[in-house]
């Protein structure tokens, strides 16, 4: 699962949808470019309660990577 921060999310932001994943047993790797942020989420996100983490404060949109065949 990727999790895009909008334009200008705050570090607080940030530091607060990754502490809702630690929080729910999930690792992440954080790419940072010139206008936003990814977060890659680590596990099985078939647990996690998207509509909870699109509702935090500074998530643009968030992506469901397909399993493969």
């Amino acid at each position: 699962m990727l999790i895009v921060m909008k334009k200008g999310a705050s570090e607080e932001q940030q530091r607060q949808v990754k502490q809702y994943l630690v929080d729910h047993d999930f690792d992440f790797h954080q790419s940072t470019g010139a206008n936003r942020t990814i977060i890659g989420v680590i596990g099985n996100t078939e647990s996690a309660n998207r509509s909870e983490l699109e509702q935090q404060d500074g998530v643009h949109v968030i992506f469901k990577i397909p399993e493969e065949n």
